[in-house]
């Protein structure tokens, strides 16, 4: 049996960077990867079936989006490989229905919402006048488990009859019906942020909801700001989820709440701001690659 100690999953082609930059990491400290993409999914599948191929670790950056790499994760998940973000772990946290009430029990703050049945266990949903007015005007719309990026969100909803047509638009699909959020000004920044749980460690990111553009953030600002409660909000959302690596994006409102608005992110993007302007900063992305060989080899010790 051939043995590598991480294999590494992708099929966006901006992720090139970000695999090459996980197995220059890794390999300098000795370890082995082993790149799966479109050319050699089938063959390292019947490799895996036949236990003639064995990953220690797996990232999987396209099961979720390539049917061919699926059958693979099925494998994969039955056998001693350390998948990072397990699959049933997953499927629970991208619910956002779900993590709208476990993040509410846990005392997070999240927007006031509505969730709606798929339209079509349910065609005709009621909104009270009350719970209208709660919302207040604009409101958002967001499908719980099909978007991804801000695909498929309406931000900027003012009647009934968006609801109604944004629901058929994912008729299968839950949705959330939430107030509009709008963060403080900090230093000529909207308080909004993209924090990543990064292997066991908390890494916030300035990122701005309208331009989408990341700054960094590190912690002497977030103490000179009075922003360290993204850490320990980030920490309670990695307890909730059990997931290895993720995304959220937090809010301070003009209320002075920290709010969560887009709940739990599992595919983050890391295309890097030094070849996009809209990437993350390249230093975050480093720090996420070293704290993934950190994870590894702290696992291989035991």
């Amino acid at each position: 049996m051939e043995k590598f100690d991480i294999g590494l999953a992708y099929e966006w082609e901006f992720d090139v960077d970000f695999i090459a930059l996980i197995e220059n990491v890794l390999q300098q400290r000795g370890l082995k990867t082993f790149v799966l993409r479109e050319h050699n999914i089938h063959e390292v599948t019947e490799r895996i079936l036949n236990r003639d191929l064995f990953f220690g670790f797996y990232l999987d950056r396209a099961s979720d989006v390539d049917p061919d790499f699926e059958k693979l994760a099925h494998v994969i998940s039955k056998r001693k490989t350390i998948v990072l973000n397990q699959y049933g772990k997953v499927q629970h946290a991208i619910d956002k229905a779900s993590m709208h009430l476990e993040f509410i029990t846990a005392g997070l703050d999240v927007p006031y919402s509505i969730i709606m049945p798929p339209f079509n266990q349910a065609k005709d949903v009621l909104i009270s006048l009350q719970e209208l007015a709660i919302l207040g005007l604009p409101f958002i719309i967001k499908p719980c488990n099909t978007t991804g990026g801000g695909d498929g969100v309406v931000t900027d909803a003012i009647t009934l009859r968006e609801i109604l047509e944004e629901r058929k638009t994912n008729a299968n699909d839950k949705y959330l019906i939430q107030e509009k959020i709008y963060p403080q000004i900090i230093e000529n920044k909207r308080a909004w942020f993209r924090c990543f749980w990064a292997f066991g460690k908390v890494i916030p990111t300035w990122w701005d909801d309208q331009t989408h553009l990341y700054s960094e953030l590190d912690r002497r600002q977030a103490e000179n700001y009075g922003l360290l409660k993204l850490y320990k909000i980030t920490r309670t959302i990695a307890k909730i989820t059990g997931l290895d690596f993720f995304s959220t994006e937090i809010v301070l409102s003009q209320k002075k709440k920290f709010i969560i608005i887009d709940y739990v992110n599992d595919q983050c993007d890391m295309r890097m701001k030094s070849k996009h302007y809209d990437g993350v900063p390249d230093v975050v992305v480093k720090q996420i690659v070293e704290n993934l060989l950190k994870f590894i080899l702290k696992m291989y010790k035991g």
